[in-house]
């Protein structure tokens, strides 16, 4: 689907469904609302799917893989190189996230939409070698940012089509923490210090050249608070896109789609931005360490369960929910009812 289609497709959540839901989590032979977030995400993938009984056994992460120009501007620890070592370590099983996957029973599926060179990860939906330094001119076109988004769109689809029933968003891409913070410091009209944290371990220096950085880019672009494409072109990268796309994808699929950390949330923010209403199928999995990760998630109106200052990405945080939204899908599709045992149902006092 292009991007305008997939607009199109993305419908409110089955609202009868979700009542459905929580007619059958207060009929469960517990305490009412006993299961807090649980019970909440759970609902919230039955109106996802419009389907009473939940079933996410089948699960991907799909980690979008790109280079950023603006790491000529000395704001990453590393070099560019490692994007794509890492990338292919996605394929080996090597990463950190591929180790969770495993626990969790997760297929991985690295998509290289931008690495500055070739690995053995697939490049069909590679829309160019890494953007360009955006202190000197947009990252990338319009064009190229709206491909990007179509990637991810077409990850979705291609999973759906697999039988998939739940997917994570990953990334690598070294300088990936300066885009993110120069695209949220625009949607959200922040100040850029206060979106800008060390990223991968900056020194203090370090983090000065990233604030100037992300300052000079957004002053020499301009880009547009009220057109997220456009912030997306001029100061943020391919593999942003890329999960931006997922989850707007997942949205006209009706899949849920679970956002990881800072630069996970920053796509949503794009995505929510593009279509409000993709919001709702989003899933969020943890608060990031990074400074605006917080200010993102009350932006877009997400309640992330976990709270445990993880930074590293890959799609880690997102991971690391799966089993607590499997224990509440097991929970809600096996337990007791009240009838079961014949004993009186709690009731709604006020």
């Amino acid at each position: 689907m292009t991007l305008e289609e997939t607009i199109a497709q993305i419908q409110p959540l089955n609202e009868e469904m979700m009542e459905t839901a929580r007619r059958r989590w207060d009929s469960i032979a517990k305490p009412l609302h006993s299961l807090g977030k649980m019970e909440d995400l759970i609902t919230q993938i039955v109106g996802i799917t419009g389907n009473p009984n939940v079933d996410i056994s089948k699960r991907a992460l799909v980690a979008m893989c790109a280079d950023n120009g603006v790491v000529e501007e000395g704001v990453t620890q590393t070099g560019q190189e490692i994007t794509a070592l890492v990338a292919d370590g996605f394929l080996a099983g090597t990463t950190t996230v591929c180790a969770m996957c495993r626990e969790c029973g997760v297929d991985v599926h690295p998509v290289d939409v931008g690495i500055a060179v070739d690995t053995k990860v697939r490049t069909d939906l590679k829309v160019a070698y890494g953007t360009k330094n955006m202190t000197k001119g947009p990252a990338m076109t319009r064009e190229e940012a709206i491909k990007g988004i179509e990637a991810g769109i077409a990850m979705a689809e291609e999973l759906k089509a697999k039988g998939y029933r739940i997917l994570a968003t990953g990334e690598m891409g070294i300088g990936n923490t300066t885009t993110s913070s120069a695209v949220a410091s625009v949607l959200l009209r922040q100040p850029v210090e206060a979106m800008t944290g060390r990223g991968a371990g900056l020194s203090s220096e370090g983090l000065v050249r990233k604030i100037h950085a992300i300052e000079k880019a957004i002053e020499i672009n301009r880009p547009d608070p009220e057109d997220a494409i456009d912030v997306l072109a001029k100061v943020g990268g391919l593999d942003i896109a890329g999960m931006a796309g997922v989850f707007l994808g997942g949205a006209a699929l009706h899949i849920p789609v679970i956002m990881d950390g800072f630069i996970s949330c920053v796509s949503a923010l794009i995505a929510k931005s593009i279509c409000p209403a993709a919001g709702d199928y989003m899933i969020a999995s943890h608060v990031s360490k990074e400074p605006a990760a917080h200010l993102i998630l009350e932006h877009i109106g997400k309640d992330p369960v976990l709270h445990a200052d993880m930074c590293l990405g890959e799609g880690t945080g997102g991971i690391a929910l799966l089993p607590f939204l499997e224990l509440g899908a097991t929970l809600y599709n096996t337990m007791s009812t009240f009838n079961d045992i014949n004993m009186d149902q709690y009731e709604e006092l006020v």
